[in-house]
């Protein structure tokens, strides 16, 4: 069987995976740190996160060492999306193939390149929590049941379902936790800010009266005047998780990203990195230390101007994201003269639970 359709395939789905790995957010703002390869419809892959290694004082008796701890998280690329189109014939196909300039690779380059973006910016669920920026509610007290996570509130507490998957804080609690699930407007649960492990709240008792926080419970609506300090904020949230000041990134709907451009503290235009022509959205220079980068408004799929985006940021070493083609030829049309170009494109994405409070979030409008 001759191999020329098969060269043909390849070499327009390495052109248009060129185009879409240029242009794509997704690419910029991810990282492949998994292992396996993918070789199907659902491959599963393994995410390995460290546990952290501490220093200790040296007295002079005998050292113990730590044990080294790993969690080994699963990234599944059970996102599908297939390409086919039909072709005149070889030639007409290889003529797309040598031109530089050709419409067809960008075509599919860019619809892959907004479908997986899109993909990609929807995973702010996955957010930590105590790591959202917003409006926050704060109305009442609390009391915290020990083992249940069951929140009984008082003085005015009233908790819509619209609360559940937000981050949750006490007076008395260390840490954040998340709402899981709500009974009626004063009684709700909170759980472990954990998707790997069993549903737990392993938190303590919190008694009555105690003052508490929802985070981000609804939209905060932003100027060009106030949201360098909102970015600001989600830079503490980071600073305070220990997150490297280094490849921090943004991701900023059009209608927001105006906003960043005409406030006082964005020097981006001018600056050396202005001269820089970036592909994949990247404005020019830092804001807040953070790389920012500018996607249509609808590429955030779940908002809008009026409810607000769930602007997602944060650190490279988050989102394990991991892409692949599995199917890709040329074939006869069946009942038909002419032939058929085919691809299958495999995705999928994972946060392992120690990397989530390597991201942040800006409920914003």
């Amino acid at each position: 069987m001759s191999t020329y359709p098969t060269k043909l395939a390849e070499a327009f789905a390495a052109q248009a995976l060129q185009i879409f790995y240029a242009t794509s957010v997704a690419d910029a703002i991810t990282n492949s740190e998994y292992e396996g390869q993918i070789k199907d419809k659902a491959s599963i892959l393994n995410v390995l996160t460290f546990g952290a290694i501490d220093a200790h004082t040296y007295t002079g008796a005998d050292m113990s060492p730590d044990s080294l701890t790993e969690s080994n998280a699963q990234l599944v690329t059970n996102q599908l999306k297939f390409i086919y189109f039909k072709i005149k014939d070889y030639d007409t196909f290889r003529s797309y193939i040598k031109s530089p300039e050709a419409t067809i690779q960008k075509q599919v380059g860019s619809r892959m390149k907004q479908i997986i973006d899109q993909f990609v910016l929807g995973l702010y669920a996955d957010v930590g929590a105590g790591n959202v920026d917003g409006t926050d509610y704060t109305t009442g007290t609390v009391t915290v049941t020990v083992t249940t996570g069951q929140v009984e509130g008082a003085g005015g507490a009233s908790w819509d379902a619209d609360m559940i998957g937000k981050g949750f804080k006490a007076t008395g609690h260390t840490t954040w936790y998340r709402i899981v699930s709500r009974t009626d407007a004063d009684t709700i649960y909170i759980e472990d800010d954990k998707d790997d492990e069993a549903s737990a709240y392993t938190g303590a008792g919190i008694a009555g009266g105690a003052a508490y926080v929802i985070q981000a419970d609804t939209v905060l609506a932003v100027t060009k005047s106030t949201i360098f300090a909102r970015v600001s904020r989600l830079a503490t949230f980071l600073t305070n998780n220990e997150i490297p000041e280094t490849d921090r990134w943004l991701v900023l709907p059009a209608s927001l990203a105006t906003l960043i451009r005409q406030s006082d503290e964005y020097v981006g235009i001018g600056s050396e990195g202005g001269r820089e022509s970036v592909q994949n959205g990247k404005l020019p220079g830092k804001y807040a230390g953070f790389d920012l980068y500018e996607v249509a408004d609808g590429r955030y799929s779940a908002g809008n101007t009026t409810d607000g985006f769930h602007v997602l940021g944060g650190h490279k070493s988050a989102i394990c994201f991991a892409m692949g083609m599995t199917e890709n030829g040329i074939e006869d049309l069946i009942a038909n003269f002419g032939k058929a170009y085919k691809a299958l494109y495999v995705y999928g994405a994972k946060i392992p639970d120690e990397r989530r409070k390597a991201l942040v979030c800006g409920f914003w409008k």
